[in-house]
């Protein structure tokens, strides 16, 4: 049975991944802190079927404890201070996880589990207002956010300590995805949640935005620049990416998106449209939202992806933006919420 290490479990991204392996025979083990295990989360789910190492990613002594304890085959390193806007605010701790915390469990690999094979996130972020678009592994980077800079010194690292010292170490250049798990305060599930709002008739609302006022108020959602677009994918199709990364005989970095590209108006439309509402009628600009400096055009090209990983997204935006607004939904209406993905009986 091969034994998998998760930093971050508790995210969405952690908790897809962990049913992914699950259902694949893995004994997986989550590294997360006390606070955020002892809370529900988006693996809360998964508490009897998996083993838990509590520590913390800016401590290098609970990583090199997590890696002895749970003795991994595979490492995924998915914990991050993960809110690039709010980087701006938080500039020490982002680089405390993003980039130190990385470095750390690098170390700890190369002391403790050379043999194990590592997967590190890293982002589109990190091509910031890139000079050529779409993007690709040969792109270079150009970030313009504290999120984006200590995730290019990670993936930097990682590619040092893979040339350095032999290290098998696998960095996905992942690209926007979403998914009913994302916690209320990233923009996509604002704006589902402000669709939920607009169908159940949900005037003010009484979850609050990064600016400590109602995320709907008079019947409205304020969101910032309209003309950001991304490339938005599903989560679940994601993780997939990750695991396939670990499998090949060599590690290498590799980029993962959709190849399309959106923008929040876009994004507006097809939420609001699948509860029969217009957007326009339920959404105002509020200047105070917008960040300092926006990426430029940020779209995938994942052909290497394709062709090496066999790797392809499956579920369409649309289908992804409307598993979000009826999860909102249900959460409005007190409903427990859905889990997508197998486990194992």
């Amino acid at each position: 049975m091969k034994r998998a290490l998760i930093t971050g479990i508790t995210g969405q991204d952690g908790s897809f991944l962990t049913e992914f392996l699950l259902a694949r025979g893995y004994l997986v083990f989550g590294f997360a802190r006390r606070e955020s295990w002892y809370r529900p989360n988006c693996a809360s789910h998964l508490a009897d079927h998996i083993r838990i190492v509590l520590g913390d990613m800016g401590e290098g002594v609970d990583i090199a404890n997590a890696i002895r304890e749970s003795e991994p085959d595979e490492i995924y390193n998915l914990a991050s201070q993960s809110r690039p806007g709010e980087s701006w605010t938080r500039a020490p701790e982002t680089l405390l996880v993003n980039g130190l915390g990385a470095i750390r469990l690098f170390e700890s690999v190369r002391q403790t589990r050379p043999g194990c094979r590592v997967y590190h996130a890293s982002s589109s972020e990190m091509f910031g207002r890139a000079t050529s678009a779409p993007q690709n592994e040969s792109t270079p980077f150009n970030p313009i956010n504290p999120y984006a800079a200590a995730k290019v010194y990670a993936h930097q690292m990682a590619r040092i300590y893979r040339e350095s010292y032999g290290l098998y170490i696998a960095c996905g250049v992942l690209f926007n995805h979403e998914s009913e798990r994302r916690p209320l305060h990233f923009l996509t599930q604002k704006v589902a949640y402000g669709a939920a709002c607009a169908a159940l008739g949900v005037q003010r609302s009484s979850d609050l935005n990064e600016m400590g006022r109602p995320i709907v108020d008079h019947g409205k959602l304020s969101l910032g620049n309209m003309d950001v677009a991304r490339d938005w994918g599903y989560a679940g199709d994601f993780v997939e990416a990750m695991w396939r990364m670990l499998q090949q005989a060599v590690p290498s970095d590799y980029v993962i998106g959709t190849g399309q590209m959106r923008t929040l108006r876009q994004l507006c439309e097809v939420a609001y449209g699948s509860v029969g509402h217009n957007w326009q009628d339920c959404v105002v600009t509020d200047a105070a939202l917008v960040r300092p400096l926006e990426p430029g055009a940020i779209v995938a090209d994942a052909s290497r992806a394709r062709r090496e990983l066999g790797w392809e997204p499956s579920v369409a935006f649309e289908t992804m933006v409307q598993r979000m607004v009826q999860a909102q939904m249900a959460r409005l209406r007190g409903e427990s919420p859905s889990r997508a993905g197998s486990l194992p009986a």
